[in-house]
């Protein structure tokens, strides 16, 4: 079969999932599909026909995309139609997240996996009600416990839904922290020496006469003009 009859349902597997498909995913369910079995599509051939896909609906004239996001390829909406979208979800769909969740999720991200106890000695606070809503969001989940330390505390890491909520494709794609910071810096005024030395310098012009005051008092107490002297 020919590539190009291929691609259809390749949109139609990536149009129709619940959850976003890998390569290897859609490698699988197509050879399932038509039964290849001498001779099956390849890893290499449906990348080909993904790249094809993706440059299809990046046209204008298509309000969404093909996107590697969550883990996997989905069909999202562009940048542009974000605002019209956000009408048939009401406030559910504007909801952000809170200061404290966001730090909470941020450490956890660059962190994980990472502990409660943990987040907490990094955030300063008591951080329970921030990892309970980032665990009710499905932004973090419970990967384990931490065997070598008393107790044996529960270790959180980012979620599939992390990476589609913020979209990108693995943890790998956040922004560096020395990325992050790098933009907050803010460069020193330079300072020239003349910006000291320029008074300092005419200071220096003046002559002894014309640092004395041209009022003195006299001896007998009046007040004498030197100027006019």
């Amino acid at each position: 079969m020919e590539l190009s009859n291929i691609i259809p349902h390749i949109e139609a597997l990536i149009f129709a999932s619940d959850k976003p498909l890998t390569v290897l995913d859609i490698v699988e369910l197509i050879n399932n599909a038509f039964g290849f079995i001498d001779e099956r599509v390849t890893l290499d051939q449906i990348e080909s026909c993904i790249e094809g896909i993706k440059e299809k609906y990046a046209s204008e004239f298509y309000p969404f995309e093909v996107k590697e996001s969550g883990g996997g390829l989905q069909f999202l909406s562009k940048k542009e139609f974000h605002k019209t979208i956000a009408q048939l979800n009401g406030d559910k769909f504007l909801k952000r997240l809170s200061n404290a969740a966001l730090e909470s999720l941020a450490i956890i991200a660059y962190k994980q996996p990472i502990t409660k106890g943990e987040i907490e000695r990094i955030r300063g606070v008591n951080s329970d009600y921030s990892v309970q809503k980032l665990l009710e969001k499905e932004l973090i989940v419970i990967s384990g416990r931490k065997e070598d330390q008393p107790g044996q505390p529960l270790i959180y890491s980012t979620s599939k839904n992390f990476m589609d909520y913020f979209g990108i494709n693995s943890t790998d794609d956040l922004p560096k922290i020395r990325e992050v910071l790098a933009e907050q810096i803010v460069e020193g005024t330079i300072i020239n020496p003349t910006d000291f030395t320029s008074n300092y310098n005419q200071q220096e012009e003046i002559t002894p006469e014309e640092e004395k005051p041209s009022l003195e008092v006299n001896e007998d107490g009046s007040l004498v003009d030197r100027e006019e002297e």
